[in-house]
């Protein structure tokens, strides 16, 4: 599949979530009224993570736990993530039924073959950033590029933004290790952040930064997309429909109180505390909750967003 096409379909099925399925799941039950009444059916459906059971993750959590999962016929198994683990390729083979990746890698996954689709984005607004030691002094990443060392994955779509946009040959660019070690100690370091993790992790540490979103810059794909494989969305848009809103239910749960699913998030993941797991809560909530999903709902998406990307 060419670029051009693979992009075309995915603009093409991209909806605002619980909107255009939700025809498909009212028809249903409209029919199923028409006869006797039938016992409900839980349908097992799995969640593979492309994380550790993170705020980020919040919500689905929230609407496992209260029951908003199975209130819409299904038995969510969330599995967490963590390095290494193939979400996006996980849910492309049929290991499981949705998973959760960046919208531009799915983008890239559909280039290489990958028939899946987005259903819900948690993050309306890009959560990745770089961010540096505040006493450094620099206000723009022109003026972070402009010498240092800066830790990132080159590889990375974001990465390859920044190359265009500042170009690298003033700076020394290694491998992200996935810590703050080194910007504790180096005072011309700069490294890749997520919003709602390394600069906490930092001023924890007594460390002040100066965070610099990539959305600032122009680039600012969807985070923590739901995908699922193209058959499923087309052939089973009733079961999808539910998954949605219950996924919107659960976040509207947690954005108004996340303290019982992050106390569950934290039995599973002990390397977050629990005052980082509810400052990383709050730091996110401007992300998931936009103007666009007072509108249109949690996680939903639009056509021009993904034209854009």
């Amino acid at each position: 599949m060419t670029r051009s096409s693979s992009l075309a379909l995915v603009v093409a099925l991209v909806v605002v979530p619980a909107v255009a399925m939700l025809g498909c799941r009212s028809k249903s039950h409209s029919q199923g009224q028409a006869g006797p009444a039938q016992k409900p059916t839980t349908q097992p459906f799995t969640l593979v993570l492309n994380w550790l059971p993170e705020p980020e993750f919040g919500g689905f959590y929230a609407a496992q736990a209260t029951g908003a999962f199975a209130k819409e016929g299904l038995a969510v198994t969330i599995k967490a993530g963590g390095p290494g683990v193939p979400s996006l390729q996980m849910v492309a083979t049929g290991q499981a039924d949705a998973g959760i990746t960046g919208a531009d890698e799915m983008l890239l996954a559909r280039i290489r073959g990958a028939d899946v689709v987005p259903i819900f984005a948690v993050y309306q607004h890009s959560p990745q950033a770089l961010m540096t030691r505040e006493e450094r002094g620099v206000k723009t990443l022109a003026e972070v590029f402009a010498g240092g060392t800066v830790a990132m994955e080159p590889g990375l779509p974001y990465a390859l933004f920044l190359k265009a946009k500042y170009g690298f040959a003033k700076v020394k660019v290694v491998p992200y290790d996935g810590g703050i070690a080194r910007l504790l100690l180096e005072g011309d370091y700069a490294q890749q952040c997520y919003l709602t993790s390394e600069p906490l992790a930092a001023a924890r540490a007594g460390t002040k930064t100066r965070v610099f979103p990539i959305s600032d810059e122009g680039y600012d794909p969807y985070g923590a997309v739901v995908v699922v494989r193209r058959e499923v969305f087309e052939k089973e848009p009733a079961r999808v429909a539910s998954f949605v809103r219950a996924a919107q239910a659960g976040w509207a749960l947690y954005l108004a109180a996340p303290e019982a699913a992050n106390s569950a998030m934290h039995k599973l993941n002990r390397a977050m505390d629990l005052e980082t797991f509810d400052a990383a809560a709050a730091a996110q909530r401007a992300l998931v909750a936009t103007p666009e999903t007072k509108a249109h709902g949690l996680g939903s998406m639009s056509r021009s967003r993904w034209k854009e990307l």
